[in-house]
């Protein structure tokens, strides 16, 4: 199978990444040739804003790991973060939680998306990504723990000022929501930062050094070329 311990290090390294976006809704072509016509790094789908099903949800993570293209899901809502390993146990590699304001939902997500020592999550990832070629419990485990990425999204004036508390280890990835921290801004007059671009810079200076990268571009798809 695929090695990702790659990937999750790129990230880490603040190589570039590439993620495309793909609907549940795609039939099997049409999903394969989104997903080979150029290379990508992951392929993001989301759960948040459109139609959900959990049976889809598994065929295509099976699809998208046949081409090498992990799926990175944005899950339903912030307050289900408690369910980032149930949302694992269906296939995808990356799990993104939206509108992550609390070190509390940061500490959730940390305990259920990773295995024993490093988290709580319990065992049952029949759908697991790379479930099928590491049948031994304890190996897959480990395998997880090293592989799997999990992401925030920052889409508040909030989270933007108490970033320090939220980029704590066991997060790899810190994704922005345009719209959304456009609203915040708007709605906070008073705040420090004036544009979402200075929310990038403040939340990039006080990540520094954490190991948390953050990547400066805008959902829901794109090539972000400049991982801080």
């Amino acid at each position: 199978m695929p090695d990702h311990r790659s990937l999750k290090q790129r990230i880490h390294n603040g190589d570039a990444l590439a993620i495309a976006w793909a609907s549940l809704a795609m039939d099997r072509d049409t999903l394969m040739s989104a997903l080979t016509e150029e290379p990508w790094d992951l392929v993001f789908v989301d759960a948040q804003h459109a139609p959900y099903d959990e049976n889809r949800l598994v065929a295509f993570c099976q699809v998208a790991a046949e081409v090498n293209v992990p799926a990175l899901l944005r899950i339903r809502h912030t307050r289900l973060a408690f369910l980032a390993g149930n949302y694992a146990d269906l296939g995808p590699l990356g799990i993104l939680v939206p509108m992550v304001e609390t070190e509390a939902t940061v500490d959730e997500a940390i305990e259920q998306f990773y295995y024993p020592p490093l988290g709580k999550r319990s065992w049952g990832p029949t759908f697991g990504y790379g479930r099928a070629a590491i049948q031994d419990r304890e190996a897959y485990a480990e395998w997880w723990n090293i592989h799997g990425i999990l992401a925030l999204q920052i889409e508040t004036v909030g989270a933007v000022r108490d970033i320090r508390t939220l980029a704590k280890p066991g997060v790899d990835l810190l994704l922005f929501g345009s719209n959304d921290l456009s609203f915040s801004l708007a709605s906070s007059p008073a705040c420090p930062y004036d544009t979402i671009e200075a929310c990038w810079e403040h939340v990039a200076a006080e990540t520094a050094g954490t190991g948390v990268r953050i990547a400066a571009g805008m959902l829901p798809y794109g090539r972000f070329e400049a991982l801080k």
